[in-house]
């Protein structure tokens, strides 16, 4: 009798062990939601990837000719000292202002390699998609902290480009600026999280 229970009770020792992977896929898993801040860095980076990537597929051996856009956001003057010092609704009006204008930069820049078939086409109507995508998640972080919107000036625009070569070099120009304009957005909008937070608690 005693070595039919001690039988029974390793028996169902090793059911319950059996069935103990399946209770903890079973039980639920709470993940924290990213929060509106999450959201714009998270964008930002994918976007800084995006830009990294066209780069990549279009490395250039020669010096690209610098300046040819003279309506940029200035970004020489941004240092990572900076961002121990933002403020929280000029930052989110600035980025706001800043991203609005590259904007219409690549869509001034995807309108021109329209008219040259330049391959890197879908690429960009990607980059421009994302862009978008960021500015919306961006306006609606400046709604929740009623920091100021201001449209941006019109942009002093390349002329026309005759030949390929210009539109590649443009290109390049642009995505390196931005490249730079990303990374530095996404440093301020994680440093600007806490301050989101105590703004909204």
């Amino acid at each position: 009798m005693k070595l039919l229970l001690d039988s029974s009770s390793s028996l169902l020792f090793s059911l319950l062990l059996a069935q103990l992977p399946m209770l903890t896929v079973a039980s639920p898993v709470h993940h924290r939601r990213p929060s509106d801040m999450d959201k714009l860095s998270n964008q930002t980076k994918n976007l800084m990837k995006l830009t990294q990537e066209l780069l990549r597929e279009h490395a250039f051996d020669s010096d690209v000719e610098p300046h040819r856009f003279r309506s940029l956001p200035e970004m020489s003057n941004r240092s990572a000292h900076d961002l121990n010092n933002l403020e929280l609704k000029p930052t989110l009006t600035q980025l706001h202002l800043d991203l609005k204008l590259y904007e219409r930069h690549f869509e001034w820049l995807n309108n021109v390699s329209k008219k040259h078939h330049h391959h890197a086409l879908p690429k960009l109507l990607e980059i421009i998609r994302e862009m978008k995508a960021l500015g919306i998640l961006l306006h609606r972080q400046m709604l929740k902290v009623d920091a100021p919107r201001v449209t941006p000036a019109t942009p002093s625009l390349p002329p026309h480009l005759p030949y390929q070569f210009d539109v590649l070099q443009s290109s390049h120009e642009l995505l390196q600026h931005f490249k730079l304009f990303c990374d530095w957005a996404y440093r301020a909008f994680l440093s600007l999280k806490s301050k989101v937070s105590a703004v909204q608690s």
